[in-house]
């Protein structure tokens, strides 16, 4: 299997001028005309040529993409128009001269962007650790003598050596394979190795077909050969990709849109009621420019909700930290929510939903079809007939089977941490793994029949034969490869009682086509005894006397938590779609395996480039299982599927899946398989490569943006609540019940901490059993206008009745804001313990206990409150008087009132629901309640 760099000749001198320019059809050339137009003889370039062309051509490695520095980093985490609304409040503060209260707003702001930094370092020092880009060597020819240089160093032109465990480092022209066989996964999706030989194809061939080329980052799976280096770095397919991510345009998460639309909305909600009570004040109440103008300022203050941001940055790390725990590593806060939102899920096949490890599923024999259990390398499972276990023992077709598909075969399985892996050629891992199952030991097997010779694989005679003695003094040929080439070799077949039979060649063809129809590649295993004196192995010893001993199917096959992550992502109303580079029909049987919605329908890539956007767009909805698809139809489908409103999120490992993994709303790729270009395209990344964290990750962001919304319905009431106070004592003249530094004293502290216990919120029961929002849905939906209007009203109702209660007592002003402070605060505690449940019945043991966040923050808020109430240094801040027990007494009475009028209005709204949405006639009683 190496014998061939012994082959190379080197009698060809080097030719000392530079290459013409380089064509792109590199793979439709013949080797000859390759070799004229690169300049390059067998012997491969001097070494002084290789460095004129590396001065001319640069060196071999793609351009880096600019990282943003620390300060960049830090700056960036202000972008966002809720953290400008913070700073506009930080200098409205400022200009009322209340510089404690300017460096509490400024505090938040540094908070928010220190923690939205250090979980962007986080993130990227996961991502590093799991990188492994170590700078490959490469085996050339310089000068005629075998070389080993830095893969960066190679220049077109140049020939390289391929040997089994290779890493392509350049784009290649094949000049010679011997057996050579590439997994170009990273850049097809196509999850079997690919033979390789020297002949042209047709310049229109698919990425896939091009047998003639190897694609630097793929991986050499079994034999050896050469090729001359046509491109390098940025020229190479790698980096044509990589320069086609560099023009895809990223799109903003469903979350910072509606985050943006509500700031926008608010924002201008108060500045136009500030402008109506700057002009009411002065022109009909008479009010000095002055005092109108400092109270239109406290008015703002109170309106604009400064603890939001922070709150926002929590509740996403919070999501961010749990999907950790669950190895996804998220880049961007805003990524886990966007997750929550998304209505189709396009997923690469391989490495993705399938393993990317070969396994043997089906075995047919001259009687029989045998199914395979387990998957991947790890020797799990059995063999199954029509549903019931097989005593292998009773088979010994079986036993023979497995014998000649381990004898004939180079590749070992082995097991670290608990991970099998193979070594070699995944067909022939998967046909080890298969012995194992068989009740074969692979050692202990080869150990007593030793491989004496072989004929490699070579994709011109397809197939592999290996001679072996045992220590019994008896020989056996044993032959492997493509079902048409073994069957035409085939004399005789193995019966399931004799040993043979007159070969049916029309069976056997019918079986491998039948197996073939399932997305299996099918391998034929055929054996004959040997001479005990023959030492060597020709073509003639295996033509034509053969005893075909059966037929079996391999097939990547889904992960079975895939297959349950996708039935849980249809019941979530999410669309699954499969995007992959493989052949149509295996996309289709792994599509069938996973249970995705229309599995019946594939649309490849040739037939994608014959449609125009409109016809795309229909069939990108309707169509689940794309194939033989190239890195721009894997962009062109998501764009599709945007333009009909789709809130996208694409997964993938390999290179060709990176410039939609940009595009799409929200891109995740697999850490541990997945390249460079990948990872930095997305915002997750899977440190499990496993498809059913993103199921994961869409309950944590749809948990996420359910526990965003709660704290905005907690949090505005609250300052509506202190605008509204604020604007009726304006419009009729009467005293502020609260002043300015009071409200700020309740925003940035009561408020913030009871809103914070609201990002520790658990997951509602039916949270995917729900179908996705819009992605244009407002944060401000009918709904929570009203409870934001309702919920105002009575917290101004609140503080202004009980700030009149307290005066009409005696109290003094002074005794009677901190009076009107504290029922504030009362009345948003008890609401915090309505809105954590907002359709449904807050008079409950569980909600009465809440959570332990819940009771923290109620606790802390009750002290903090005790000391701006008690404490004297608080005074000469906020300007506040002790209470009596009774004034106490008074104002916590108002919280249970609060939170039994609030239990009404959900009874009433309920009602209200009902009538207007009467059951339809035979309506299901199965379907699921409409949700607001």
């Amino acid at each position: 299997m190496t014998e061939h760099p012994a082959r190379i000749a080197a009698d060809a001198s080097p030719v000392e001028s530079h290459p013409a320019p380089a064509p792109t059809a590199w793979h439709s050339r013949p080797v000859e005309r390759v070799q004229g137009e690169m300049k390059t003889g067998s012997a491969g370039l001097s070494v002084a040529e290789a460095a004129d062309r590396l001065e001319s051509h640069g060196p071999n490695r793609l351009p880096e993409s600019a990282q943003a520095g620390p300060i960049a980093r830090f700056l960036r985490q202000f972008r966002n128009l809720l953290i400008y609304v913070l700073l506009a409040a930080a200098a409205v503060t400022a200009a009322l001269g209340h510089l404690v209260d300017t460096g509490v707003i400024l505090a938040v702001v540094l908070v928010n962007a220190v923690i939205g930094y250090v979980q962007e370092g986080r993130a990227e020092r996961a991502l590093s650790a799991i990188r492994d880009m170590l700078a490959p060597e490469a085996r050339a020819l310089r000068g005629g003598r075998r070389v080993s240089v830095p893969a960066e160093q190679l220049v077109p032109g140049d020939m390289v050596l391929l040997e089994p465990g290779d890493r392509v480092p350049a784009d290649l022209r094949i000049t010679a394979a011997y057996g050579l066989r590439i997994q170009e996964a990273v850049l097809t999706g196509e999850s079997v190795a690919v033979e390789k030989a020297p002949d042209p194809v047709a310049e229109d061939a698919t990425l896939g077909d091009r047998r003639s080329m190897a694609f630097s980052g793929a991986l050499v799976a079994a034999g050896g050969g050469r090729g001359i280096v046509v491109a390098t770095g940025a020229e190479t397919e790698i980096g044509r990709i990589s320069g086609l991510l560099e023009t895809v345009e990223t799109t903003s998460t469903p979350l910072l849109r509606q985050m943006e639309g509500f700031a926008r909305t608010v924002t201008f909600a108060i500045l136009v009621v500030a402008a109506l009570i700057l002009v009411f004040g002065y022109f009909v109440s008479g009010m000095s420019f002055s005092d109108i103008f400092m109270a239109v300022v406290g008015l703002s203050v109170a309106a604009i909700p400064e603890g939001l941001p922070a709150i926002l940055t929590v509740t996403l790390a919070i999501g961010v930290q749990g999907m950790a725990e669950r190895r996804a590593i998220v880049r961007r806060l805003p990524a886990i929510e966007a997750l929550g939102s998304v209505s189709v899920i396009c997923s690469d096949k391989t490495g993705t939903l399938t393993k990317n490890e070969m396994t043997v599923a089906s075995v047919v024999t001259a009687r029989r079809m045998y199914q395979v259990t387990g998957a991947g390398y790890a020797p799990h499972g059995g063999i199954t007939f029509e549903g019931r276990d097989v005593d292998v023992s009773a088979h010994p077709l079986l036993s023979d089977l497995a014998r000649g598909a381990i004898l004939c075969n180079d590749a070992e399985v082995s097991e670290s941490d608990g991970i099998w892996s193979a070594n070699g050629d995944p067909m022939e891992g998967a046909l080890v793994t298969f012995g194992w199952k068989a009740g074969q030991d692979p050692d202990a097997l080869r150990q007593s029949n030793p491989q004496t010779d072989a004929i490699p694989f070579d994709a011109r005679h397809r197939f592999m034969a290996s001679l072996h003695h045992d220590h019994e003094g008896g020989a056996a040929i044993h032959v492997k490869g493509a079902p048409e080439r073994i069957i035409a070799m085939c004399a005789t077949q193995h019966g399931e009682e004799d040993g043979g039979q007159p070969l049916d060649a029309a069976y056997w063809h019918a079986r491998a086509h039948e197996i073939a129809a399932e997305g299996q590649r099918v391998l034929a295993i055929a054996t004959q005894s040997a001479n005990p004196e023959k030492q060597t192995l020709s073509f003639d010893d295996v033509d034509g006397d053969l005893t075909l001993l059966g037929l079996v199917g391999l097939i990547d096959p889904p992960r079975d938590e895939a297959v349950a992550a996708v039935a849980e992502c249809r019941a979530a109303g999410i669309r699954v779609k499969m995007i992959t580079g493989d052949h149509a029909g295996t996309a289709l049987a792994i599509a069938r395996r996973l249970g995705l919605e229309n599995s019946d329908e594939v649309l490849t890539g040739g037939e994608i480039d014959g449609l125009d956007t409109d016809a795309l767009r229909t069939a990108a909805e309707r169509v689940d299982v794309f194939a033989r698809t190239s890195p721009e139809h894997k962009l062109r489908l998501v764009e599709a599927l945007q333009a009909g409103g789709a809130a996208v999120a694409m997964t993938g490992d390999g290179v060709n899946d990176a410039p939609a993994l940009k595009r799409a709303d929200i891109g995740v790729a697999m850490g541990r398989t997945g390249t460079e270009a990948a990872k930095e395209a997305a915002e997750i990344v899977l440190a499990d490569d496993n498809f059913a964290t993103i199921a994961a990750a869409v309950r944590a962001g749809r948990t996420v943006y359910d526990n965003l919304k709660k704290a905005i319905v907690f949090l505005l009431p609250v300052n509506g609540g202190e605008a509204l106070a604020l604007i009726l004592a304006l419009l009729l003249g009467l005293t502020l019940p609260i002043t300015p530094v009071q409200i700020l004293w309740v925003n940035m502290v009561s408020s913030v901490v009871l809103a914070m216990a609201l990002a520790f919120e658990g997951a509602e029961p039916d949270i995917m059993r729900r179908p996705p929002r819009p992605a244009d849905e407002p944060i401000l939906s009918r709904f929570v206008l009203w409870r934001v209007g309702f919920v105002s009203l009575l917290f101004c109702a609140g503080i202004f009745g009980m700030f009149t209660l307290a005066q009409s007592r005696g109290a003094t002003l002074e005794e009677a804001r901190t009076i009107a402070v504290n029922t504030l605060v009362v009345m948003e505690i008890f609401y915090l313990f309505s809105v954590r449940f907002l359709n449904t019945t807050s008079l409950s043991i569980r909600a009465i206990l809440g959570t332990r966040p819940v009771l923290i923050a109620i606790v802390a808020v009750t002290a903090l409150q005790f000391a701006f109430t008690y404490a004297p240094f608080m005074e000469a801040f906020f300007d506040t008087r002790p209470l009596s027990l009774s004034q106490g007494l008074m104002v916590v009475a108002v919280g249970p009132v609060l939170l039994l009028v609030l239990e009404i209005e959900k009874r009433a709204l309920k009602a209200w629901r009902a009538r207007q949405r009467p059951p339809a006639p035979g309506a299901r009683a199965s379907s699921p309640p409409r949700r607001t």
